[in-house]
């Protein structure tokens, strides 16, 4: 019994080195998740077609927001590595090269978003069910969607810096800059969606503006610290003298980084293609969604968060040699993770119940939204156990396999059953998204054979 204890169980240092990286993390997450809810519930209140336009845009930006995360991600895995053999010439190099990636994602998003809008959004509008109007929806979505359009290049600047703090180890000083963006957004959504104290009444419009303004300011504040305290994070120092990387490491994060890169956006498409295949079945199914995944992306975030905590604790240890204690402590941080999702799942069974009745929407959406919460109850330990085996191959650089494992599945067994269901049977919407969402227990199993093979201990850096 020790034995087994000691193997899947750390002690109480342990859990202190765990949470002091994690816990920074997960408040910054669980807020901004947190404020997103209440802007989210703040435009249901405003009608069901508003808030419909909004999940549909949010689903697009979905897919943005983690091509920006796997560009960062991809030249991350060297910056955890730099950072354990204290080699700040070499995280400056990787900072320059997150800024560059960057450049490529804003330029790329831009065009898609402004020639595309129109094909994008009418995806996921279709007649079905008795809620929802298609041409108001398509007005709401579109007006919302070119406010958010300003919000691209500071969200990309913040992540550069954000990811290479939480890289070095700081993670609380990434978490304070997203609980201040997170007030600015939730206090001039509430001015700005319902005009009080002598604003405008604009919708869904404001909800637009507050984020903007909110990336604003999260980027200020990140560039303004990192910068005035140059002394203790020295890769900053002359980092836009020029954007020179070396030759030999722009190699080494395109090999390793680009598959990363596609992963992310692969991954996020996939999503979007399982979310359009249910968009089928009409309006509410889509506004039951996003009902759904506003109160799940709040309490995931307990575990989630754990695999970002995972890339930066076992990147260090892998980067300084220290691949026994690599090993051990990843077996250790999936246990935990999977412990934090058994509570996320309790949460979610009581929230199926009382969260979907705070919208101002018809009985039939809130049915849905409700069903659809304890599936995800159901799949949580699940998701959490293939969110932790991800974190753990990417750790090493081993960003193929992480390709395979994420990308290769969605698209190869997850958007394909999807589309099946969609098109060629008649199954209600509910039976289709538990099908769907069960995959995870098949990747689960796949997840825990690639960690147990420990392919993924490689050090990366010179």
């Amino acid at each position: 019994m020790k034995n087994i204890k000691a193997k899947y169980f750390g002690d109480k240092d342990f859990y202190k080195m765990i949470l002091a990286i994690a816990l920074p993390i997960v408040i910054q997450s669980l807020f901004t998740n947190f404020v997103a809810m209440l802007d989210n519930v703040m435009v249901g209140k405003v009608g069901t077609d508003q808030m419909t336009g909004v999940a549909v845009v949010n689903q697009l930006f979905f897919v943005f927001n983690l091509a920006v995360f796997g560009g960062m991600s991809g030249a991350g895995i060297f910056s955890a590595q730099y950072f354990g053999r204290k080699d700040h010439k070499g995280v400056r190099n990787v900072f320059r090269m997150k800024f560059i990636i960057g450049l490529f994602v804003i330029a790329i998003s831009l065009s898609i978003f402004i020639i595309l809008h129109e094909p994008l959004i009418n995806m996921f509008l279709h007649e079905g069910g008795e809620s929802g109007n298609i041409a108001a929806t398509f007005h709401y979505a579109k007006n919302y969607l070119f406010v958010m359009l300003f919000s691209i290049i500071p969200f990309v600047i913040s992540n550069c810096y954000s990811t290479t703090l939480k890289e070095a180890g700081q993670t609380t000083v990434p978490m304070i800059a997203g609980v201040i963006a997170v007030i600015v957004d939730f206090v001039f959504n509430a001015l700005l969606i319902f005009g009080l104290l002598g604003f405008p009444k604009l919708g869904v419009v404001g909800a637009a503006i507050a984020t903007v303004l909110s990336r604003f300011v999260e980027c200020g504040y990140l560039m303004f610290y990192t910068h005035r305290h140059s002394d203790k994070y020295q890769f900053i120092i002359g980092a836009y003298r020029n954007l020179h990387v070396p030759m030999h490491l722009v190699k080494n994060i395109l090999a390793k980084g680009t598959p990363l890169l596609f992963n992310e956006v692969l991954w996020a498409a996939g999503i979007a293609m399982q979310t359009q295949a249910m968009s089928t079945r009409g309006l509410p199914a889509v506004a039951g969604l996003n009902i759904a995944n506003t109160i799940n992306n709040v309490v995931n975030t307990a575990f989630l968060t754990m695999g970002i905590a995972i890339s930066i604790v076992i990147g260090q240890l892998i980067g300084a040699g220290k691949e026994k204690e690599a090993v051990d402590t990843d077996r250790k941080m999936i246990v935990f993770s999977i412990l934090i999702s058994l509570g996320v799942s309790a949460i979610l069974l009581i929230a199926a119940v009382l969260f979907p009745q705070i919208y101002n929407t018809t009985g039939e959406i809130r049915y849905l939204a409700s069903r659809f919460i304890l599936v995800y109850a159901l799949a949580a330990p699940f998701n959490a156990f293939t969110n932790a085996s991800y974190f753990t191959l990417r750790s090493g650089g081993k960003t193929i396999m992480t390709f395979i494992f994420d990308s290769g599945f969605i698209w190869c067994i997850n958007v394909p059953l999807a589309m099946i269901l969609a098109h060629l049977t008649s199954m209600p919407i509910v039976w289709m998204f538990l099908c769907i969402s069960m995959l995870d227990a098949v990747k689960s199993i796949i997840g825990f054979i690639l960690v147990k093979r420990k392919t993924w201990l490689n050090t990366i850096v010179e």
